[in-house]
Parts: C-alpha cells; structure tokens; sequence
C-alpha cells in the first residue's frame, strides 16, 4: 500500500490557530480547513457588523488557506457552516453565493449554541487540491 503524506498548510493571511490544530491539513489531494470564524487575521479580532460580515470573513480567511495550497473555491467540495442563529441563514447564503458561484460544493448547516470568542458564524471546507473537471450531468 502507498503511504500517504500529511502536509500542514500554513498562512499568516488567515487567523492563526486558537489551540492545538493546524488551518489546514493535506492528505494527498485532499484537504481538511480548520472552522474558519469572521477574524481578522491583524489583529486577531472579530470584524465588525454581525453574521454577514463575520461570514465574508470567514470566507476571506478560507480562500487564503486555500491560496496557499495553490487551490481556490472551485476547489471546495464540502463546507459546513455552523451560525449562533438560524435567523441568519438567509444573510450568510447571500454573502456565500458571493464566492461560490456556480457548481456549489455540498452543505450542511446547523444552529449551534456557542461559538468561540461569541462569534456568529464559522465555517469548514474540505477541498481537492489541482485541476477538477466538471462533469457533465
């Protein structure tokens, strides 16, 4: 059996990890992004303006993850986005659409109680990394 490389993906353009687990991790192709809360990577703070805001961020900070594995969002297959409050469903999918377009990757997405530094909003990805051609149906 071929033995897998673990790779560490790094960026000091996204917040750095809050405990003991890395912004991304590369199993051959595939990759695993750490939640990714609305932090502004300078000063380690949440931006301003509630869960709309705090989505775009979170987003920011996920493309320059990916960005640094040499992938962008049409690389993200999987996301899930977790909301302190299902009223902000509608708002986070406005801003979400923002970058990803067309062909979206699968979802979930769930109400939870709390959020670390009482944010509103965090959301994971998985991607593949290298060229992915789409399928016609």
């Amino acid at each position: 059996m071929a033995t897998l490389i673990k790779r560490i993906i790094s960026t000091p353009l996204a917040p750095a990890a809050m405990g003991p687990y890395s912004q991304a991790v590369l199993i051959d192709r595939t990759m695993y992004i750490a939640g990714q809360l609305g932090m502004d990577p300078s000063s380690g703070q949440l931006v301003p303006g509630g869960a709309k805001e705090e989505a775009k961020q979170a987003l920011k900070n996920i493309g320059e993850i990916l960005k640094a594995a040499g992938c962008d969002y049409c690389n993200v297959v999987k996301t899930t986005v977790l909301m302190a409050d299902m009223k902000d469903f509608s708002d986070i999918n406005e801003i979400y659409k923002q970058f990803f377009r067309s062909n979206f990757p699968a979802r979930a997405a769930y109400q939870v109680v709390a959020l670390p530094k009482d944010a509103r909003v965090e959301i994971e990805a998985v991607a593949i990394q290298g060229p992915i051609q789409e399928a016609s149906a």
